[in-house]
């Protein structure tokens, strides 16, 4: 697979893949002997950019990662985050982006993820009560220290990349973008361009509304986080199924999938933009990853624009509570 460039030197695959889905957000967790083999399949299927967090189960998921990919550590680059408190009793799912938190956050991850070095950690979310200064400041420290290799930052504004940036480079932003999400057009991919910093898209293929796959009649699994998302209402899911429409028309005439018109039209907005599409399922992985092959012509990028263009995202990304902890 083609790589490209985070950063002012991580290289990675064009495609990533993203791992929360194998064991929390969207249901039960998957088999992880099942899952275990599809990210060794992936490695060798040319993927070498794998996306976890401590959050994810919490904790299950970097172990999954860590064990599955630990025969292949010298060929890949495994991003991890932190940002919340979830060794305390009784804080729960609060931001916590103190000093202390993050040495013992990475302590635990450098455990789980049986490595000697994070290749790339991001703060999962920018915590308002620590200035974001003391946050890439310990970050840094980690960096001399040998136990991190590059710093990341998922969902943050744009004044605070500068600012963290100014500390320490940032090799990575990670947010939400895709055909029905394109709010980093605005600020943050301007910024990024100017600074060199990598854009890494999570939920490249809305959720999995944007394979076609979802309409109004889906019913989600009670612990699908989908359930809470009012882009996810039924009715919005109705609206939005325009967007699904306007792929695969595309898609049709090049003989592929809706999933992977979504993917080559981000792939071609920036040479440092890599998507992190997420999958449980070995036929998803193979027709994610086919799309890095796609090079979409001036035509068919200017036919999804004017048709994009007259088409609104029906609900919000986030219900209130959740989008405020995002753009800080």
């Amino acid at each position: 697979m083609e790589q490209r460039t985070l950063g002012d030197g991580l290289a990675v695959s064009a495609l990533g893949l993203g791992c929360m889905s194998m064991s929390s957000g969207y249901g039960p967790a998957a088999d992880r002997d099942t899952m275990i083999a599809l990210l060794r399949t992936a490695v060798e299927r040319g993927v070498t950019f794998f996306d976890t967090a401590q959050v994810y189960g919490p904790f299950v998921n970097e172990e999954l990662v860590g064990t599955a990919l630990a025969p292949f550590r010298d060929q890949v680059v495994i991003a991890t985050k932190f940002g919340f408190d979830l060794d305390s009793p009784g804080r729960g799912m609060e931001l916590d982006s103190r000093p202390d938190t993050i040495r013992r956050g990475v302590e635990g991850s450098l455990r789980r993820l049986g490595v000697e070095s994070i290749d790339l950690l991001y703060q999962h979310r920018v915590d308002p009560a620590v200035p974001v200064e003391d946050v890439a400041g310990t970050v840094k420290e980690l960096i001399e220290q040998g136990k991190v290799k590059h710093f990341g930052m998922s969902e943050p504004g744009v004044a605070s990349v500068r600012r963290a940036h100014a500390v320490q480079p940032v090799a990575a932003v990670q947010s939400e973008y895709s055909l029905w999400w394109r709010r980093p057009e605005d600020e943050l991919l301007p910024t990024l361009e100017e600074l060199g910093i990598g854009f890494v898209p999570f939920s490249p293929l809305g959720r999995g509304f944007l394979t076609g796959a979802i309409d109004e009649r889906t019913v989600f699994d009670a612990g699908d986080l989908r359930t809470t998302l009012p882009r996810f209402a039924p009715d919005a899911r109705a609206a939005n199924v325009a967007f699904v429409e306007l792929l695969q028309a595309v898609a049709s005439a090049r003989e592929a999938t809706a999933a992977q018109i979504a993917l080559a039209w981000l792939l071609s907005r920036a040479p440092w933009i890599v998507p992190i599409p997420g999958t449980t399922k070995l036929h998803r992985l193979d027709e994610n990853r086919a799309a890095a092959e796609i090079i979409l012509t001036g035509p068919e990028l200017d036919r999804i624009e004017r048709a994009a263009g007259t088409i609104t995202a029906r609900g919000a990304r986030y219900p209130e509570h959740l989008e405020a902890l995002t753009g800080h």
